[in-house]
């Protein structure tokens, strides 16, 4: 009996452990299954308004993303993307390195902005408007809720003031305000918005406002963002200057007096991802959070955009991920001058031949690892043109070749006119020949 009970000893205390290891996985277990914290629960509560901005989001950038800004991630594993829709693309050609649902049509909330600046910008180039004009905020202006600076009815501010209102704070009372400083009206300035969209090939987009508030038909998509953040800082690289304001002051001047106002960028990213340089961020109820990010780094610029990210944190990881995914993986090729063309022979000139030029500098994304010192150039000429000839007009193709396959061209085009050969020129032609 006695031996009995001691081999009945000894197996419970060899069994006890592990049933002790078994109940410590089950209950870490069940806590991993458990919702987030408050704060992840409420997610989207506030509506129209990119203050949103969580302040633990700040604390939590410190600690970890600093970090993130520096690790690249695995070439293999790809992004991982929590967000329904998103795109990340190369700045200085277009090329896309990512897509999740690129396509999808969804509201962008204060991301719309982006085409609103593109459009403040088309009239300070053009000239219709200066960045020292005084801007006169309408009742209409001044009633927009959510994310603004409280402009007040009759309250005059620079353009550039509106412009730091806009890409700073993202308020909605800026933007309808130079809305109706440029077009008359936030109706006929969203037309616009529209027209624009269209020329740049933005074929899933439909702006019904000009600051992003949430209102049916108000939709665009990952890709379509990604090519209007394109635009604006290609065409406008001092966006740059105003989207990297971290805290700024601006002087409202009311009947009631002067009074200081703070701006706070939106974008978080300005100070905690090194090589942020813009662009918007957006966020309301029903968009739920969106951003369209820039960044640069070895002289590669990267556009990543994000739309309907549950929270503003998994908004941060998500375009990080993507940032980081783009810089780990691709390499750009920019040819730094191009080589001079031959001449082209033209047939009955007045020239027997004319100048010839590379239409632009080639540009080139890879995402394989290559060596791109091999890149190879080849010039293919036309054999002559007819006169007469025009400026500009297209005389050959410079082909580009890696590892022997083609990886891009770009058009060799005439640099000068040349007039067809009258009857007085031929006879003044032929006697020059004759003569010593």
């Amino acid at each position: 009996m006695k031996v009995f009970l001691s081999v009945v000893l000894c197996v419970m205390l060899c069994i006890q452990p592990v049933l002790a290891q078994e109940d410590t996985e089950a209950g870490e277990a069940a806590e991993s299954e458990m919702p987030g914290s408050a704060e992840e629960q409420e997610g989207v509560k506030t509506q129209e308004d990119d203050r949103v901005e969580e302040t633990s989001e700040t604390q939590e950038n410190s600690e970890g993303q600093e970090s993130a800004g520096t690790e690249e991630p695995s070439e293999q594993a790809g992004p991982q993307i929590s967000a329904p829709s998103a795109i990340l693309m190369e700045a200085s050609t277009g090329q896309v390195i990512y897509e999740k649902n690129p396509d999808e049509q969804r509201p962008p909330a204060s991301v719309t902005k982006v085409m609103t600046l593109l459009l403040i910008f088309d009239a300070i180039e053009s000239g219709q408007i200066r960045l020292e004009d005084m801007v006169t905020t309408s009742e209409y202006a001044a009633s927009m809720g959510g994310s603004q600076v409280f402009l007040e009815p009759g309250e005059e501010q620079t353009v550039e003031t509106m412009i730091k209102c806009i890409v700073v704070a993202s308020a909605n009372d800026a933007c309808v305000a130079m809305a109706e400083y440029i077009a008359g009206s936030e109706e006929e300035f969203v037309k616009r918005m529209n027209e624009r969209a269209a020329g740049l090939g933005m074929a899933n987009t439909h702006f019904v406002n000009c600051n992003g508030l949430d209102t049916d038909g108000h939709l665009t998509t990952a890709r379509d963002i990604g090519l209007m953040s394109r635009e604006l800082i290609t065409s406008y690289p001092q966006i740059r200057d105003y989207a990297m304001i971290w805290m700024e002051n601006i002087t409202h001047t009311t009947e009631k007096g002067t009074a200081e106002f703070g701006l706070t960028n939106t974008n978080k990213l300005v100070r905690h991802y090194e090589y942020t340089t813009g662009l918007k961020t957006g966020s309301t109820s029903l968009a739920k959070f969106c951003i369209s990010a820039t960044a640069e780094k070895n002289g590669m610029e990267m556009i990543a955009v994000i739309m309907a990210a549950e929270t503003s944190k998994d908004r941060t990881k998500d375009t990080i991920a993507l940032l980081n995914y783009g810089f780990g993986k691709c390499s750009v090729y920019q040819e730094e001058e191009a080589e001079k063309t031959p001449d082209l022979p033209v047939k009955g000139g007045v020239k027997e031949t004319a100048r010839t030029a590379q239409e632009e500098l080639f540009s080139y994304v890879d995402t394989s690892g290559a060596n791109l010192s091999s890149i190879e150039r080849k010039i293919e000429m036309k054999k002559s043109l007819k006169a007469p000839v025009k400026e500009g007009q297209e005389a050959g193709t410079v082909r580009y070749y890696l590892d022997g396959k083609e990886i891009g061209s770009v058009r060799i085009l005439t640099t000068e006119k040349v007039k067809k050969m009258s009857y007085p020129d031929a006879v003044e032609n032929t006697v020059e020949k004759f003569l010593p």
